[in-house]
């Protein structure tokens, strides 16, 4: 990571920290009201092939003990009513801001993935994780709708591994490696703008 992209990731977390630190106590009063603890999901991901951290998230599911992988149609009654509302808004990502001041993450690079899924693919990530990860990126504008599609239609734990390792990590990729080849402070703004305008979108 180059000193200015973390300059840019520590003067944009900490204005939003200030802007939306009432917003997240909010959200964490509501939470605690209407789910109960914990009010945080918290799940390793790596930063690079070697280096894992924990990346925190608003608790959108309930609680099964042992629980991994990523999320398919086999988890889809697992989400709250609550975790549903937070997550067509992104608003469950707020206390990715903590990553962001960490170092953990940068607001614009590749989504973070599972040790699971770098193991079995270890050249593939090896690539990726070149770059530092990040709470959105171009994987993550252009395919992230369709990954949702595609895995919301899974029925079991096996179906959603093999569609999200034959489908979603190669598309992923290369559109992470098209994004680490263009990187730069102006395509990170614009890319975090397409992000904000897809949300507004969205909603």
């Amino acid at each position: 990571m180059t000193w200015r992209k973390r300059l840019f990731d520590l003067f944009f977390a900490s204005l939003l920290v200030i802007i939306l630190g009432p917003i997240l106590l909010g959200l964490l009063v509501w939470l605690l009201f209407k789910e109960g603890r914990p009010l945080f999901h918290v799940a390793e991901r790596m930063k690079t092939p070697e280096q894992s951290f924990n990346l925190w998230k608003l608790r959108t599911m309930t609680v099964v003990e042992g629980d991994q992988g990523v999320s398919g149609g086999d988890k889809r009654s697992r989400i709250t009513a609550t975790g549903a509302w937070l997550r067509a808004r992104r608003l469950d990502e707020f206390p990715q801001l903590w990553n962001i001041l960490r170092g953990d993450l940068s607001f614009v690079g590749p989504r973070p993935p599972l040790r699971e899924y770098v193991e079995r693919f270890p050249e593939l990530y090896g690539q990726v994780l070149k770059s530092r990860p990040g709470v959105t990126g171009l994987a993550t504008i252009r395919f992230h709708k369709h990954e949702d599609r595609l895995l919301s239609r899974c029925q079991t734990p096996e179906e959603t591994d093999e569609v999200y390792c034959r489908v979603c990590v190669p598309r992923k990729a290369r559109l992470d490696l098209i994004y680490q080849r263009h990187q730069s402070t102006c395509y990170d703004f614009d890319l975090v703008f397409q992000t904000i305008g897809n949300l507004f979108r969205r909603r």
